[in-house]
C-alpha cells in the first residue's frame, strides 16, 4: 500500500497523542449507562477473512481483533450471570442471533465510515480505499449468512444483493457530499429511502408479519439518517464525524434487538432474545466491539491527519466516550462506583498503551513497542485478576488473562498494519 500522507508525524505524536487523551481522561464518570451469525451455533460471529488478511491489510486485521470482542462479551456475561444469578441463558440460540447480529450490524457502520473517511484521505482509486472497501464487503456476506441460517439461502442470496446496493448508495452520497453536489446527496438518499421501504417488506415477508413492514423501515431510516449525517460531518471537515459515526454504530444495537425479537418469533428459536442474560451478552458485545474500532479508527487519525490535529482529538474523545459507557456496565454490575471509577483509570491506561505502541512502531522504536507490550501484558494480567474477583471466582483469572491477550495480540497486529500502510 502507498503512504496517503502523514504530517509531521514522527515530531509531533509521542507527546501529543497522549495529551489528546489525558484531557479525555478528565470525562464525567458518573454518566448514565447507554443500552445496549448462524442462531444454531454462531459462526458468523468470527469474520470472514479475506486473502489480503494474511498480508498485512489493516482493515482486514482491524476487523479481526474485532471479531473477537463479541467473543470476551460472552465469557464475560456468562461470568457475571452465574455470579450474580442473572435470569436468562447467555448462550441460548436466540442470545446467539442477537450478540451476532448487534456484532455485524454494528460493525457495517463503522467500517462504512471507515471506508469513506479513507476515500477522503487517500482517495477513492488508492488500495488504501480498495482494502477498506473490501472489508466492508466480508461484513456485507457475513450478514448474508446470517439471513440464510434463518430465511434460506435465496433469501441470504436477495439480502445480499439489496444490501450492497444501499452500500452502492451510501458511497455515491459521500461522493456528492465531498464535491458540494446537492442533487447528488438527493438522488442517493433517495435510492436509500426505497431501500428502507423495500428491506421492510422483505423482513416482513421473511417473518410472516412478525417484522411488521412500517417497523422495519422506520429503523432503516433511522440508520440511513445517522450515518448520512456521519458522513456530511468528514466531508466537511468538521470534527464532528467520529461522534456522529459512534452514534450511528450505537443505534444499530437497538436494529440487532427489532430484527433478532422478530425472527425468534418467526422461527421459535431456542431462548429468548431479551431475557437478562441475552440483554447482558448483546450490551457488552456492542461497547466492546466500538472500543476496537474507535481505537482503530483513532490510530488511522493520527496517521493521517497528525496527531496535533483536532480530527485527533475528536476521535479520542468519542473512543473516551465509548471507555466510560463499558465502565458504566462493569460499575453496574459490581454494584459499586468505586469498581467504575477504579475500572475506568484502568481501562484508559490500556489505551494509553495502544497509544504508545502506536508512537513507537511510526516511528521504528522497537524498544518502546516491547515497552508497551509488557505494560499490556501487566494489564492483561491484572484483568484477570479484578474479572476473578467481581464475580467470585466465576470467571478464572487465567481465562480471562488469555481472553485479553487475544484482544492485546490482535489489535496490535491491526496497528503494525496501518503503521505499514500509512506512515513512511
Amino acid at each position: 500500500m502507498t503512504q496517503p500522507h502523514t504530517r509531521r508525524f514522527a515530531a509531533v505524536i509521542a507527546g501529543t497523542a497522549l495529551l489528546a487523551l489525558a484531557a479525555c481522561s478528565n470525562s464525567d464518570t458518573t454518566d448514565t449507562a447507554a443500552a445496549g451469525p448462524d442462531p444454531m451455533s454462531s459462526p458468523s460471529m468470527t469474520p470472514s477473512q479475506s486473502p489480503s488478511a494474511s498480508a498485512g491489510d489493516p482493515f482486514a486485521l482491524t476487523r479481526t481483533a474485532a471479531g473477537h470482542m463479541p467473543m470476551t462479551a460472552d465469557v464475560l456475561a456468562g461470568g457475571f450471570v452465574s455470579a450474580t444469578h442473572m435470569s436468562g441463558q447467555v448462550g441460548s440460540d436466540a442470545s446467539n442471533l442477537r450478540s451476532g447480529l448487534t456484532y455485524l450490524l454494528q460493525e457495517h457502520v463503522y467500517l462504512a465510515g471507515i471506508a469513506v473517511d479513507t476515500a477522503y484521505v487517500a482517495g477513492a482509486d488508492s488500495p488504501e480505499f480498495t482494502a477498506a472497501a473490501a472489508a466492508l464487503d466480508t461484513n456485507s456476506v457475513d450478514l448474508s449468512k446470517t439471513v440464510a441460517s434463518v430465511a434460506g439461502k435465496a433469501k441470504g442470496g436477495a439480502f445480499l444483493q439489496s444490501w450492497r446496493s444501499h452500500i452502492t448508495d451510501f458511497v455515491n452520497y459521500a461522493v456528492a457530499a465531498k464535491s458540494g453536489d446537492e442533487q447528488g446527496k438527493t438522488d442517493a438518499l433517495g435510492n436509500l429511502m426505497a431501500y428502507s421501504k423495500a428491506s421492510g417488506q422483505f423482513f416482513d415477508d421473511i417473518t410472516g408479519g412478525a417484522l411488521p413492514a412500517k417497523a422495519v423501515q422506520a429503523d432503516f431510516v433511522m440508520h440511513i439518517k445517522t450515518l448520512a449525517a456521519a458522513i456530511d460531518a468528514f466531508a466537511a471537515g468538521d470534527g464532528k464525524g467520529f461522534e456522529l459515526l459512534k452514534m450511528a454504530a450505537d443505534h444499530m444495537a437497538g436494529t440487532a434487538q427489532v430484527l433478532a425479537t422478530g425472527i425468534d418469533k418467526a422461527a421459535g428459536i431456542k431462548g429468548d432474545p431479551n431475557d437478562d442474560a441475552a440483554n447482558l451478552r448483546a450490551a457488552l458485545t456492542d461497547k466492546l466491539t466500538a472500543h476496537v474500532y474507535l481505537a482503530g479508527v483513532g490510530v488511522f487519525t493520527a496517521y493521517t491527519a497528525g496527531a496535533d490535529s483536532p480530527e485527533f482529538a475528536a476521535a479520542g474523545a468519542a473512543l473516551d466516550e465509548n471507555s466510560v459507557e463499558i465502565s458504566q456496565a462493569v460499575g453496574s454490575l459490581a454494584g459499586s462506583k468505586q469498581v467504575q471509577a477504579s475500572f475506568l483509570q484502568s481501562w484508559r491506561s490500556h489505551i494509553k498503551d495502544f497509544v504508545s505502541y502506536a508512537v513507537a512502531d511510526a516511528t521504528g522504536d522497537e524498544a518502546g513497542k516491547m515497552a508497551a507490550q509488557d505494560n499490556l501484558q501487566a494489564y492483561a494480567e491484572a484483568s484477570g485478576t479484578t474479572f476473578d474477583q467481581l464475580s467470585g471466582g466465576a470467571l478464572p483469572a487465567a481465562a480471562v488473562q488469555a481472553d485479553f491477550e487475544h484482544h492485546i495480540m490482535t489489535l496490535s497486529a491491526a496497528i503494525d498494519a496501518l503503521a505499514a500502510a500509512l506512515v513512511s
